[in-house]
C-alpha cells in the first residue's frame, strides 16, 4: 500500500467523522454540515452547523469546532492541524482558517454559491495574505451532496423545518 493510499485512507476515516456530525446537524432540522479538527492523528474538536439552534450566523461548523481546538490546545495558532468539513468553506469560514493559522483544510462537496476555497472565490490560498491553507476537495463528496441533497428536498416537501441557506 502505497503513501498516497494511506493518505487517502485517513482522510476517508475522518471525513466520516464529520459526516457523522452533519447527520447530527440535519437531525435538529441544521443545514447538515460537520467539522472535526485532527492533530498528530487525533480528534481534538468536532462541531456542527447551530446556526438555527443558537441563533447566531457565525455558528458554522467550521467556526464551532476551531473554537473548540483552540481551547483545548490553550492557543489560537493552529499550524499542525487539518480541518475536515463536509462542504466547501464559506468565506467567513474560510477567513477563520486563515486567522486561526490552520495548515490543511480538506473537504467533501463544493459550493457553487458560497465557496471561498475556488469554486466562487479563492482565499485560502491568497497570496497577499500572511498565511495560506493547504486545500485538499473532493473526499467522500457523494456522501456529503447526497445528505445536503436529501435535506433540502424534505425542506422544499414541507416536512416543517424552516427554510434557510447555508
Amino acid at each position: 500500500m502505497g503513501l498516497n493510499e494511506v493518505n487517502a485512507r485517513e482522510h476517508e476515516r475522518f471525513m466520516r467523522e464529520a459526516l457523522a456530525e452533519a447527520r447530527l446537524a440535519y437531525a435538529q432540522g441544521e443545514v447538515p454540515v460537520g467539522a472535526v479538527v485532527v492533530v498528530n492523528g487525533e480528534i481534538i474538536a468536532r462541531a456542527h452547523n447551530r446556526r438555527e439552534t443558537l441563533k447566531d450566523a457565525s455558528a458554522h461548523a467550521e467556526m464551532l469546532a476551531l473554537r473548540e481546538a483552540a481551547q483545548r490546545l490553550a492557543d489560537w495558532r493552529l499550524n499542525e492541524a487539518t480541518v475536515y468539513v463536509t462542504m466547501e468553506p464559506c468565506p467567513m469560514c474560510a477567513g477563520a482558517l486563515v486567522q486561526f493559522r490552520v495548515g490543511r483544510v480538506v473537504y467533501g462537496v463544493d459550493d457553487p454559491k458560497a465557496g471561498a476555497a475556488g469554486s466562487v472565490v479563492e482565499l485560502l490560498r491568497e497570496p497577499r495574505f500572511n498565511h495560506q491553507v493547504e486545500v485538499i476537495r473532493g473526499v467522500l463528496a457523494e456522501e456529503s451532496r447526497a445528505l445536503l441533497q436529501e435535506f433540502f428536498r424534505a425542506l422544499r416537501a414541507g416536512d416543517g423545518r424552516p427554510c434557510r441557506s447555508e
